[in-house]
């Protein structure tokens, strides 16, 4: 499976409208929303918020929504599990994911977020959501940053299941070398 081909099997990705990802704080809830088909072009800005997040002092937990997703790359799929694995490593609650279909839960089944969140088709989104306020941009990208973001995104999959190692050891391998070359 490459990087661009990790998707929701219930939807069909070329009928998918462009993503977005929407960010929101509420009393240290963080939520991000994923909205249409979301892909590489939005991890760069999505990164930076991870980072303001994970150095928060009012961090308490995060929830992912997914009603409006339609497909997630695997470069934000390993932001999603860095997520998680930052929450598990804090001590705090596994993150929620509402508003998953049946596909996307089959997806994140396959990638092995089965015991880092908390997710399946009876949760739903709920009025008690904290609204988001900041929508990621995509903007243009530093090759460097962005090859180290895909690199360190993958990593993160691999470790979680030796099924996700052998389906991203040659992607890894291949963009551990591009940072090789001067």
């Amino acid at each position: 499976m490459s990087a661009e081909k990790a998707h929701s099997t219930a939807s069909d990705p070329s009928s998918a409208s462009p993503g977005k990802i929407l960010l929101g704080n509420h009393n240290g809830v963080y939520v991000v929303r994923l909205e249409g088909d979301v892909r590489l072009n939005l991890c760069m800005p999505l990164e930076g918020f991870i980072s303001d997040m994970f150095a928060a002092k009012d961090f308490r937990a995060v929830l992912f929504d997914l009603e409006s997703a339609r497909g997630i790359d695997s470069t934000s799929l390993g932001l999603l599990a860095k997520i998680a694995l930052f929450t598990r490593d804090k001590g705090t609650v596994r993150p929620v994911v509402v508003g998953a279909d049946p596909g996307m839960c089959r997806l994140l089944d396959s990638m092995g977020f089965e015991d880092l969140m908390d997710y399946g088709e009876g949760l739903v989104a709920a009025p008690v959501i904290p609204q988001v306020t900041e929508e990621v941009l995509a903007e243009p990208q530093d090759e460097e940053a962005t090859r180290q973001v895909v690199l360190d995104a993958h990593r993160v999959l691999m470790s979680l299941n030796e099924k996700n190692r052998e389906t991203f050891r040659d992607l890894v391998a291949s963009l551990e070398q591009c940072s090789l070359k001067p």
